[in-house]
C-alpha cells in the first residue's frame, strides 16, 4: 500500500483528498501539514512514497517545497494538487509525477495512484537488474550508444555533463546538445561503470569532470554547478561519497 502525505493550507481540501485516497484502498494517508516547515519535518521522519502538494500555500510556495524535497533521500514522488493550472510547466521542472486540479475528481485521482504504482514496480525491477554486473564496461570505448527517434547515436562520454530522470524519460545533457531517451537511469548507470560518472541523487548522475562549483544548500545538502551553468542537486545520502571522491 502506498504511503501518502498531504500538504495544503485548506483543511477541507485535505479532508476531501484524504477521503478519495482512502476510498481507493491502495493508499494510506500517514500525515498532513499546512506549511513548508512542518511538511519537511514530518516528511523526513515518515518517509512517504508520495506527497500531494498544493501550489499556493498561505505564506509559502509549494514549488519551493518541491525543490527541497528533491534533496531528501529517499525522495518521495510529488503530485501537485491545486486549483491553479498555470503552474504545470514549473511543476514538471521539479520532477513532479502528476498535476491534478481542484475540485478533485475521484477517477482522476485513481489514475494518479495507478501511475505511481506502475513507476514503483518499474523502479524495483531496475534496482534488481542493476545488481547484475555488465559484461563490457562502456568506459573502454569512450562512447555510449543511445536510441532516439529510430536512430542509434554514439555519444562521447567525456562530453556528457549529467543524466537526469524525469517525467518517465531520461535526459542526457551534453556540452552542445541534449537527448531524451526511453532507457532508464539505472540502465544507463550500469553502462557507465568505471567512468567519471557518479550518482549524486536518486534522479541524477553527473560527470565529475564537468563540475565547476559546489554550493552548500538546504539541510546539509549541496548544488553542483556544471561547466555550462546547469545546477544539479546532491541529496544527503550521496554527500559523504561525493566528499570522499572530490576531497572537500
Amino acid at each position: 500500500m502506498l504511503k501518502a502525505f498531504i500538504v495544503d493550507d485548506e483543511p477541507l481540501a485535505r479532508d476531501e483528498l484524504t477521503y478519495f485516497l482512502r476510498r481507493s484502498k491502495q493508499v494510506e494517508v500517514i500525515g498532513e501539514a499546512d506549511c513548508i516547515q512542518d511538511a519537511i519535518e514530518h516528511i523526513q521522519a515518515l518517509q512517504p512514497d508520495v506527497v500531494f502538494l498544493d501550489i499556493e500555500l498561505a505564506e509559502d510556495s509549494g514549488l519551493q517545497l518541491a525543490e527541497k524535497l528533491l534533496a531528501i533521500e529517499p525522495a518521495p514522488a510529488i503530485v501537485f494538487a491545486t486549483a491553479y493550472d498555470e503552474y504545470a510547466l514549473q511543476a514538471f521542472n521539479v520532477n513532479a509525477l502528476d498535476y491534478i486540479l481542484k475540485p478533485f475528481d475521484e477517477v482522476r485521482i485513481q489514475q494518479t495512484i495507478e501511475k505511481i504504482e506502475r513507476l514503483q514496480a518499474t523502479s524495483d525491477k531496475e534496482l534488481s537488474a542493476a545488481a547484475t554486473p555488465t559484461r563490457m564496461p562502456t568506459g573502454q570505448t569512450g562512447k555510449i550508444a543511445i536510441s532516439t527517434e529510430e536512430r542509434i547515436l554514439l555519444i562521447d562520454i567525456d562530453k556528457i555533463l549529467f543524466i537526469n530522470s524525469a517525467e518517465g524519460k531520461t535526459l542526457i545533457k551534453t556540452l552542445d546538445n541534449e537527448y531524451k531517451i526511453a532507457e532508464t537511469l539505472v540502465m544507463i548507470e550500469r553502462k557507465l561503470q568505471y567512468t567519471s560518472f557518479t550518482r549524486v541523487h536518486r534522479s541524477y548522475l553527473v560527470n565529475v569532470q564537468h563540475i565547476a562549483e559546489i554550493q552548500p544548500w538546504f539541510n546539509a545538502t549541496y548544488h553542483l554547478i556544471m561547466r555550462e551553468g546547469s545546477k544539479v542537486p546532491v541529496s544527503r545520502n550521496y554527500v559523504k561519497e561525493l566528499k570522499q571522491l572530490l576531497g572537500f
